[in-house]
């Protein structure tokens, strides 16, 4: 068996162990199992839900405004 089947299993069977990968905004984070390499982040209202390419280009916007907002001149 390789070991990425069995990382999955692992974290099937005891769960994930997910790291902070970015913190896009003071509330929304991203997120990424240590073990498998699920990435994760936050919805609307503070659940983790699978990070698609459309909620990853999302992000992007949200840093991109949050950085004008808060650093900007």
């Amino acid at each position: 068996m390789s070991t990425s089947k069995i990382n999955k299993f692992l974290c099937s069977f005891f769960g994930h162990k997910m790291i902070t990968t970015r913190n896009v905004t003071n509330h929304f984070k991203e997120y990424q199992c240590s073990c498998c390499g699920l990435e994760l982040t936050n919805d609307l209202k503070g659940h983790k839900t699978f990070l698609t390419p459309e909620l990853k280009e999302i992000n992007e916007i949200l840093i991109s405004l949050h950085h004008k907002r808060h650093f900007s001149v």
